[in-house]
């Protein structure tokens, strides 16, 4: 049977064309050396070398397990070092669980910051709500996700990734356009365009309970999936919607987006969510570019719980 240390051996003897030279490269005596290309050639069934006055000559059957030998040997140290590499976390595959509004500003830039730091890693994104990325994280089909107002779970941790100051969308043609700021108990009379219209609790249950703070309950006019059919929405008329401050980088015609006036402001988290049994390298590296991003940003606090 060959191994590898047969086709190590056989190489440097082939590359020094001398046993001796290659017995001081490998730094072992020769007389091992000699017994280990003696039994390569017991077990390929052929010459490889032969006897010439500066020292051995390679035989057809040596010039063509030379050149066979060097890929193997390459090959193997490049699975080596990969294997190094994704033990390191610096390669592998990243699964992310995202969300609508997440993905107009902070959580790209997340990605992007991991991305600079480690160009090998595959990310590879999947569009979940909150409950189908807590089952997801639990089977290990991805390894981060990332939601607003988590619940407290024991087996899943969360980190604040950035805090959002709340805006308000009205359509252009709207007293409240011109506005610097408004007031959410301004808009106790208004038709509210909700979203998303998913499993409670929600991004709605939030509003509702701002609203009620102000002594109202929001007329709801429209109950939708996520933030840009809301915009579209409120630029058709069908009322004002609330949402968080990374939304306005959704530029749509006809809307305008008008920081909410409140002292102090009511802040809306971008949370990650992990497991606390993944203890896969990717995700500590991650993490890791996660806890950069956060001190950046000056982000401290734990995320915001219905």
């Amino acid at each position: 049977m060959i191994e590898l240390r047969h086709l190590k051996y056989f190489v440097a003897v082939a590359r020094e064309l001398s046993i001796g030279r290659a017995a001081v490269a490998l730094n072992i005596s020769q007389p091992p050396l000699t017994r280990q290309i003696q039994q390569l050639e017991e077990d390929l069934g052929a010459k490889l070398f032969v006897r010439s006055v500066k020292g051995v000559e390679l035989t057809d059957a040596g010039r063509t397990l030379y050149d066979e030998a060097r890929n193997i040997l390459s090959l193997v140290d490049l699975a080596s070092e990969r294997a190094r590499r994704a033990a390191q976390g610096l390669i592998g595959r990243l699964d992310v669980g995202i969300f609508g509004s997440g993905m107009y500003d902070i959580i790209p830039r997340v990605l992007r910051k991991f991305r600079a730091a480690f160009p090998e890693v595959k990310i590879v994104l999947h569009p979940m709500t909150k409950g189908e990325q807590v089952e997801a994280l639990r089977q290990r089909r991805i390894n981060v996700g990332f939601n607003r107002l988590v619940p407290r779970y024991a087996d899943i941790a969360t980190r604040v990734v950035m805090w959002e100051r709340l805006h308000i969308v009205v359509p252009e043609a709207s007293p409240f356009a011109t506005r610097s700021e408004i007031s959410i108990a301004e808009l106790a009379g208004e038709p509210f365009v909700l979203f998303p219209k998913v499993a409670r609790p929600n991004f709605n249950d939030f509003v509702a309970s701002l609203c009620q703070r102000h002594g109202f309950a929001p007329h709801i006019a429209q109950e939708v999936g996520e933030a840009v059919t809301g915009v579209a929405l409120v630029a058709s008329g069908f009322g004002v919607c609330i949402v968080p401050e990374s939304v306005k980088y959704f530029k749509a015609g006809g809307v305008v987006y008008v920081p909410m006036k409140e002292s102090p402001p009511t802040m809306l988290d971008v949370t990650c969510l992990y497991s606390l049994e993944d203890r896969s390298p990717v995700l500590e590296e991650f993490l890791a570019v996660l806890e950069e991003f956060r001190v950046e940003n000056g982000v401290e606090g734990e995320p915001l719980t219905l």
